[in-house]
């Protein structure tokens, strides 16, 4: 399946329609949480969005597809909280959300009709609305989701094609750190890129002048706005390193071995939690680079998060400790290596082995298709 996101430029009584229907499927969504918390099942809630009609006159207003999805998202939400707790997680009850809180609605199988020759898009009860088609689709449309981003609109549009490329002929170790985001056994580096601090610096700003705004005031709301575009771009940034970075790696390498890192585990016990959440090596992992090595036969090799990477001689095997400011790894057979390389040349032994420090196989992923979910991010509330 591939996915196209185009923006969308509706007129101002397009827009409300489109507000509407993001409230009404927001409504129908903390209706059916409402029952299910008082026992009903699936089967018995398919058909719960047509008795609300009767409630809320508006819903008329709203394609009724839209409204089954969200039968459908709350029971997903629902598998995965089960999922999470079954992985030993922490994990509460589902919310109902708040207004404003919903972002998306979706259109499946029907409601829509993209015309790319007039660069329309046709949704079923609010209209033909403006659509910049900058890329050519491949592969029939078989769902349309709606997104808003702070003032702006987008169309995801999301096909039966598939995604088929190429891996090289290399093997390839890959290090996490904060100084470089990826280094490998090759000695190559990839350096996080500066555009990020100047963002979050902006960010840093923008909460400091919020924390001196009088509550409801027309200054407050400007500077809301501002935070809220100022992490959306900071967003932006990221998606465009990590698909970039990951594409370069699954079309250059036929395996690439990485180290099974805790970041949870590491930002509870270090000093340096910011700097782990900032680098977001768990979001490049499993949201870009194992989903694109699905699509090119690239095997991901994962070693065991216990094995000495840091501390072992890739060349003789001897362990010693070494503080975290000393970033060259001198051994006394005489090997005098950059630390990140090292470690690199580690994983890619430990992956090659086959075999985790404990006698374990290690975890490797390979073609199984993976479905994460999708979860929209409560935007800044004023409190």
């Amino acid at each position: 399946m591939i996915s196209y996101k185009f923006r969308l430029y509706p007129n101002k009584e397009q827009q409300k329609r489109l507000e509407l229907s993001l409230d009404i499927c927001r409504i129908t969504y903390n209706e059916l949480l409402s029952e299910l918390n008082s026992g009903f099942t699936k089967l018995e809630l398919s058909n719960y969005p047509l008795d609300l009609k009767a409630c809320y006159p508006e819903m008329k207003n709203v394609y009724s597809k839209a409204l089954q999805v969200e039968n459908d998202n709350l029971f997903r939400n629902l598998k995965g909280l089960s999922e999470s707790k079954k992985n030993g997680n922490k994990v509460g009850i589902l919310r109902f959300k708040g207004k404003g809180w919903k972002k998306t609605f979706t259109l499946n199988q029907s409601g829509f009709r993209l015309d790319e020759e007039q660069n329309k898009l046709k949704l079923s009860k609010i209209g033909e609305i403006k659509i910049k088609n900058h890329r050519l689709i491949k592969g029939k449309i078989k769902q349309i989701i709606i997104k808003k981003e702070i003032n702006k609109w987008f169309a995801i549009l999301q096909t039966d094609e598939t995604i088929k490329r190429k891996h090289g002929e290399n093997e390839i170790g890959l290090d996490f750190g904060l100084i470089d985001f990826t280094t490998d056994n090759n000695g190559n580096k990839v350096k996080l890129p500066k555009e990020w601090s100047l963002q979050e610096n902006k960010i840093k700003c923008h909460h400091q002048k919020l924390s001196r705004t009088k509550k409801g005031s027309n200054n407050r709301k400007k500077t809301i706005k501002l935070l809220q575009k100022s992490y959306n771009k900071l967003n932006n940034q990221k998606n465009d390193f990590f698909h970039k970075l990951s594409t370069k790696l699954v079309t250059e390498n036929k395996i690439i071995y990485l180290e099974d890192l805790s970041v949870k585990d590491l930002m509870m016990k270090s000093y340096n939690a910011k700097n782990f959440q900032k680098s977001a090596w768990s979001r490049f992992v499993n949201n870009y680079l194992i989903n694109k090595a699905e699509s090119t036969d690239c095997q991901i090799i994962f070693c065991d998060r216990f094995a000495p990477t840091s501390q072992e001689c890739s060349s003789c095997g001897r362990i010693q400790k070494i503080k975290l400011s000393e970033r060259i790894y001198n051994c006394s057979c005489g090997l005098s290596l950059d630390r990140d390389v090292n470690a690199a040349k580690n994983i890619v032994n430990y992956g090659r082995l086959g075999i985790s420090l404990n006698g374990e196989e290690t975890n490797t992923q390979s073609n199984e298709q993976i479905s994460s979910m999708k979860l929209e991010a409560y935007p800044f509330k004023d409190r």
